[in-house]
């Protein structure tokens, strides 16, 4: 059986830079996030669902309108939880599929809000990817051209890294990335040895 190692960080902490570096060291992975984008795309019984939660504009033309959704959930805790609550298992049963197919000793599951979801049973070890808070809204308004209001919210709607890093695993301050890198590595090595790998 696969272990999983579950990675985590708050907006623009640079954890999809991490995972892609595991990805590069031939490690399998899966991202919760892109994952449940498809879902919500593909499966008619989950577009009904979400219609009736927020309505007929989520979907402009049969396409999910990411913008829209986001607005919702940012301004309404209780949409956030209806909202995770049709995704979230369909998500899980998904994961355990792909999950199936897997050879490696062990594989990435990138999920954003791994700790608010309060999922940390489903994982054996945990990453928490982390950056200073200037640094990490510098990498969004660049990324994503959002408003400094817009990323402060979402960083105040997160959990504190503080928090994270109580219970994870492994933390990486993902500042340079040749030190990235190298703890990537690292961290590689250490669930290969205590999984008695070589």
């Amino acid at each position: 059986m696969n272990k999983v190692l579950g990675i985590t960080g708050g907006i623009g902490s640079g954890k999809t830079t991490v995972v892609q570096m595991f990805k590069e060291i031939g490690v399998p992975v899966y991202n919760a996030d892109t994952e449940a984008k498809k879902l919500m795309q593909s499966s008619n019984e989950i577009k009904y669902e979400i219609c009736s939660v927020v309505g007929q504009d989520a979907y402009k033309n049969g396409i999910l309108d990411k913008d829209f959704i986001s607005d919702k959930i940012f301004n309404d805790k209780n949409i956030l939880k209806k909202i995770n609550n049709i995704i979230h298992p369909e998500v899980s049963k998904h994961f355990k599929q792909w999950l199936s197919f897997q050879k490696s000793s062990y594989v990435v599951k990138e999920v954003a809000i791994l700790f608010e979801s309060k999922i940390e049973d489903q994982f054996d070890f945990i990453l928490t990817v982390t950056a200073p808070e200037n640094l990490r809204i510098q990498r969004v308004i660049k990324r994503d051209k959002k408003s400094l209001i817009t990323i402060q919210s979402i960083i105040d709607n997160q959990l504190r890294d503080s928090e994270k890093i109580k219970n994870s695993d492994f933390v990486i301050s993902n500042i340079d990335m040749d030190k990235t890198l190298k703890n990537v590595y690292d961290i590689h090595k250490k669930i290969i040895n205590s999984l008695g790998k070589k």
